[in-house]
């Protein structure tokens, strides 16, 4: 019995010893978690402060406790949304007052915000200006606007039938409207040009021509490597320039100094002072043949392009390349400067032309709508476009972002050279020897000419590989393959009677790039 009791008092010990350190544990992990919220709680007050410290003061949504009462009670828990007609208030909490512009007085009024009401809502997006897409859609400014409406070969517009099924499908509102196609309008009329002489002295391909600023005499680059200063109104030679050892493809004669620079497929960039009749400077740097040259109109730069994919700005004194623009993929084959943006136009064999940034030396768009190679670009004198000529056809843009305007369609020849007077007259020759005359605001083909060749001469020798207006522009200078140079001017017996313009409005075609 004695033993009993002992072994009985002996497990109330233990058992009251386990009890004890359980106990002991439970209330030490309490203290634990507890100090863990405590954490915590910290830790997310410091983040709030750090993170969100910013938008802890929004404006807070005066709730009226009536609106809130007359909800359903299964609405009770979610929350309530405004509707636009509600007009709720906003209290402005946090340090700053509303508004907190400088100069803006503070008062009663101004410490509360309203939502505009609805009706104020869309009064205000009438008052605002129309998109610019939509203006970009309704664009039928004359000048250029015509041209974006009245294209020459294949432009804009769906034909009728397309046109009010558009309508149609459009809905009550558009089928009221009666919606015409747009017409190509009567273009101006040109007096025809006419052969008026034909000079010989090169005794290879003429590749390239330059007038000088006074209008008194112009400068021929040839397949034979010689540069030929020729009289403009006797058509007699001056003077002939040797030092190139290959075609010399271009020539540029500065209204800024008494200077001549050339080009060639030997690789040169000559400057002739022709003072002196002598070069006085070379510009090193390209890989392969020189293709094409230009002045800057109003800044000592001259620009190159080559064979070897480049273009490349020279300052003219130093010698300096300034930059290489690269990005072409292929032959860089024309070359164009203007003293507005952008200042450099390039036409390449890869198909494209860009529009380069002069400061930066980078490209600022990349035009890709032909099909095959760009060969030659003409700037406008007065408009703020140029035209591009390929062997898919001739394209008008915009400037300064290359927008295109239309295709001038209809000259199926590898087209090598364009020029454009202030009248509007657009010349375009091609590698067969065919000469079209457009009128640039309509695309319209008034005139299509095609010289003979000068006797003995391979009819296949008839391309026209550079043109250029004098500046007069009476006068239209013509380098050739047959190795002549042909001066063509305006036929001053021809008048719209005897002339007339053989046009009817035609319903445009879609635009096609």
């Amino acid at each position: 019995m004695a033993e009993d009791v002992q072994k009985h008092s002996v497990h109330t010990l233990v058992f009251r010893s386990l009890k004890r350190t359980h106990d002991m544990f439970v209330s030490d992990h309490a203290k634990s978690i507890a100090l863990d919220d405590e954490s915590h709680k910290m830790k997310m007050g410091v983040k709030l402060k750090a993170d969100y410290s910013a938008v802890l003061h929004m404006p807070v949504l005066k709730e009226g406790t009536d609106r809130v009462s007359q909800l359903p009670g299964s609405m009770l828990g979610h929350q309530s949304y405004t509707q636009p007609g509600d007009d709720p208030e906003y209290l402005i909490t946090g340090t700053h007052a509303y508004p907190s512009g400088p100069g803006v007085a503070l008062t009663a009024d101004t410490k509360m915000h309203r939502n505009p009401s609805e009706g104020g809502v869309h009064s205000m997006a009438l008052a605002l200006p129309p998109s610019q897409a939509r203006l970009d859609v309704s664009r039928t400014a004359s000048s250029v606007g015509d041209i974006h409406r009245h294209a020459g070969g294949a432009e804009r517009s769906h034909p009728p039938s397309t046109a009010v099924s558009l309508l149609e499908a459009g809905g009550t509102r558009n089928s009221t409207l009666a919606r015409k196609a747009p017409t190509m309008p009567k273009p101006q009329w040109h007096p025809p040009w006419k052969l008026f002489r034909v000079i010989s002295g090169h005794l290879g391909w003429v590749r390239s021509i330059a007038v000088e600023p006074g209008n008194q005499w112009f400068v021929t680059g040839s397949a034979d490597r010689t540069i030929k200063i020729w009289d403009l109104a006797s058509g007699k030679l001056k003077l002939s320039l040797t030092g190139h050892i290959s075609t010399v493809r271009g020539v540029a004669v500065s209204n800024r100094s008494p200077y001549l620079f050339s080009c060639g497929e030997d690789k040169q960039v000559k400057c002739w002072d022709l003072e002196y009749n002598k070069v006085i400077r070379h510009y090193h740097g390209h890989l392969s043949a020189v293709y094409d040259i230009d002045l800057h109109p109003t800044i000592d730069v001259l620009v190159t392009c080559s064979r070897d994919a480049t273009a490349r700005v020279w300052d003219i004194r130093s010698k300096a390349n300034v930059h290489t623009l690269t990005g072409h993929t292929n032959t860089v084959a024309t070359v164009r400067c203007q003293a507005a943006e952008p200042q450099i136009i390039t036409g390449s064999h890869d198909s494209t032309i860009r529009l380069w940034d002069l400061i930066a030396g980078k490209t600022r768009a990349t035009l890709t709508n032909h099909k095959k190679s760009v060969r030659t670009l003409a700037l406008h004198p007065r408009q703020y476009t140029f035209a591009s000529g390929s062997a898919d056809n001739i394209k008008q843009w915009m400037f300064p972002d290359g927008n295109f305007i239309q295709n001038l369609s209809g000259h199926n020849a590898i087209i090598n050279t364009l020029a454009v007077n202030s009248d509007g007259v657009l010349v375009s020759g091609a590698d067969n020897g065919t000469i079209h005359m457009w009128d640039w605001r309509t695309g319209y083909n008034f005139q299509r000419i095609h010289a003979a060749v000068q006797p003995g001469s391979l009819d296949s020798e008839s391309g026209i590989f550079a043109c250029k207006f004098d500046n007069s522009e009476s006068r239209l200078i013509c380098a050739e393959a047959d190795k002549t140079i042909k001066v063509y001017k305006e036929d001053d017996t021809a008048t719209e009677e005897s002339h007339p313009v053989n046009w009817k409005p035609e319903i445009l075609k879609r635009k096609r790039f």
